[in-house]
């Protein structure tokens, strides 16, 4: 019996080593995640600013430790959750186009082997993207900034997710600023050629029409143009309307503007209106000193908001990236790739860093809210709608010049904006396009309710 019981004894043994072994390789496994992002085109420049939003959130909340603080791509160490390494096995680098975008999607999941994608930043890339993530369930995809409609409202593949709004929820209340404000009825509006533009625009359309006014002419410039005089001479000139909606973006921004001064001479300020480009990613000191006073449209974030989130979310960036995007941690291109990496880490803690079963176990955790910096409403909370889209405070802004100073300043607060509009946009709709949205009256839950902001604080006056 002894001699029967001594194999037998060897065979438990080793069967318990065997399995502590495979248990501890499990729980050292690396998570790999990839970062789709732009370093070339017309948004090239917000690369190390996408990158290092993104990074601040691994180094605040898995643990991780910039290799370069003046240089986020460079990596980090040190970064895990429950056990498991944090690896980030590439960079993206898109130029803003389908082609590279799926390209570097494919190198990035296919060659590189990650199994979560952080991205990417422009409109179209969003799109193939979502439509890559349909064919690909086991993989996890959380949106970096792009703000392309059609990814969560039509395509909305169960694997992705997006933390912040899109396009046109960006714009809202800066229609009826245009309308109430400036006393506009009629304008032009000039969009780039290609998804986020034509959802920026929609915003825009749907909430100056939406309270009356009329958009008398469309133009649309494709991305990455460079000569923009025969896209402003299809403009009617500034006798003719009240005003100009501008969706030019990227490089873009200063050259169409600048073609413009050459057709119809010096810009009026109050007869200007942009999206996010005329305050973002570095356009702002070309944009400013010819339109102070000009309102923009914002970006889901809040520059200057004297809340203790605002402070405690721009304090985390500062300290693990110092001086990034020249100190300007506001800027949707940092903040949305954070909120995108920490709701992930969220998600993987909730599942202790379990990515088998097909990621669905991650994927059904990946969190329904997250404590963005900016968000006011809902106790502070962002909430993912049933497409796994945002609902996210709103905040239109204006060029302004303080102490001989330019910056941007905060005037108006709109709360809880949901992808649909308020009902004008359906899963049913087709994307925006060049035809869509129509102009149309519509009412929006924020119709006369947009609350002003002084100094940084909301107050309870409304917006007249």
């Amino acid at each position: 019996m002894w001699k029967l019981g001594l194999p037998l004894a060897v065979v438990a043994i080793a069967g318990v080593v065997a399995g502590t072994s495979l248990a501890a390789r499990s729980a050292a496994s690396p998570i790999k995640v990839a970062i789709m992002t732009d370093c070339k085109g017309a948004f090239g420049g917000a690369f190390e600013v996408d990158t290092g939003g993104a990074l601040a959130a691994f180094a605040q909340y898995a643990g991780g430790k910039p290799n370069d603080p003046k240089k986020p791509s460079a990596g980090i160490t040190g970064a895990a959750v429950a056990g498991h390494p944090i690896k980030i096995v590439g960079y993206g680098c898109g130029n803003d186009t389908v082609p590279l975008a799926i390209s570097e999607t494919k190198r990035l999941m296919e060659q590189l082997g990650a199994d979560i994608m952080i991205g990417p930043l422009s409109g179209d890339e969003a799109v193939t993207v979502a439509h890559y993530a349909v064919s690909h369930p086991k993989k996890t995809f959380v949106i970096g900034t792009a703000g392309s409609q059609d990814p969560t409202l039509q395509i909305h593949p169960k694997n992705l997710f997006r933390y912040h709004g899109d396009g046109a929820q960006w714009n809202a209340g800066i229609g009826e600023i245009a309308y109430k404000r400036l006393h506009w009825r009629k304008a032009a509006i000039i969009m780039d050629d290609y998804s986020f533009g034509w959802t920026s625009a929609a915003g825009m359309i749907a909430d100056f029409c939406g309270i009356g006014g009329q958009i008398v002419k469309r133009v649309f410039p494709p991305l990455n143009t460079t000569d923009y005089s025969s896209f402003i001479q299809q403009l009617p000139p500034p006798s003719k309307v009240d005003g100009y909606f501008w969706v030019v973006g990227g490089t873009g921004t200063g050259a169409s503007l600048k073609a413009f001064t050459q057709a119809y001479g010096k810009l009026k300020a109050s007869q200007f209106i942009g999206n996010l480009f005329f305050a973002f990613l570095g356009n702002f000191s070309e944009v400013a000193p010819q339109l102070v006073g000009s309102y923009v449209g914002g970006f889901g974030t809040a520059p200057g908001l004297q809340t203790p989130a605002a402070k405690h979310y721009e304090g985390i960036v500062a300290k693990w990236y110092p001086g990034l995007n020249g100190g300007n941690y506001a800027d949707g291109f940092v903040y949305n790739y954070f909120n995108a990496a920490w709701a992930l880490i969220r998600g993987l803690k909730a599942v202790g860093g379990d990515l088998s079963q097909g990621q669905k176990l991650l994927q059904s955790h990946m969190p329904r809210t997250n404590a963005s910096g900016y968000q006011v409403s809902s106790g502070g909370l962002v909430h993912l709608d049933s497409r796994n889209q945002a609902i996210q405070d709103q905040y239109p802004l204006q060029i302004v010049k303080t102490g001989g100073k330019l910056g941007v300043s905060l005037v108006g607060f709109v709360p809880n904006v949901d992808q649909t509009f308020g009902g004008l946009f359906k899963t049913t709709s087709p994307p925006p396009s060049e035809k869509q949205p129509p102009c149309v009256k519509h009412k929006f839950p924020w119709t006369g309710k947009i609350r002003v902001i002084k100094n940084g604080h909301i107050t309870n006056q409304v917006i007249k």
